[in-house]
């Protein structure tokens, strides 16, 4: 079974990593955090936005970019505004690292140009800095769960009041 995994280099707004924990366990992606982290692990605002998910997570953290590639065994895609290939151009392999960077200043240009086909971008009108990191993550990681055909993903959903069969027998 592919496992996708979500990678959030020094993630300053708690808010935003916490919507993206919870984007994580409902699509059962593993969290990666590489610090520093702009927050705590335990703040208030983080636990917040990622709701009741918490238990559901497999989170691991790590002190430094540094260690994170070290223990990294890839593939990576960096998604970056500065990156020239459009994320859906990509064929994603088992076991993909989707790479997202700080909200305030993305990924450092070294990391970048090391890696220039696996940067990508999510078009966007010329002008605009670049769309909120936990929608930016949600749409990546739901591109790349599309192509794998949504492994273990319930694809349909039920009405609480009604039965959806009895409806389109009438």
């Amino acid at each position: 079974m592919p496992s996708l995994n979500i990678v959030l280099i020094q993630p300053q707004i708690p808010q935003n990593t916490g919507n993206i924990a919870r984007t994580c366990a409902a699509t059962g992606s593993r969290l990666h955090l590489v610090g520093p982290l702009g927050f705590s692990l335990d703040s208030a605002k983080l636990k917040r936005a990622g709701l009741d998910y918490w238990p559901y997570l497999d989170v691991t953290t790590y002190p430094d970019m540094e260690e994170f590639f070290s223990r990294c065994p890839g593939p990576c895609f960096f998604f970056t505004t500065k990156g020239r290939r459009v994320y859906t151009e990509v064929a994603y392999p088992p076991d993909a690292w989707l790479v997202f960077g700080r909200e305030d200043a993305g990924l450092p240009e070294a990391l970048l140009v090391r890696h220039p086909q696996a940067c990508l971008r999510l078009p966007m009108l010329t002008g605009l800095r670049s769309l909120n990191l936990s929608n930016t993550v949600a749409v990546a990681a739901y591109e790349v769960l599309r192509q794998w055909g949504f492994p273990r993903l319930e694809n349909q959903g039920r009405l609480t009041q009604y039965d959806w069969d009895a409806i389109n027998e009438k």
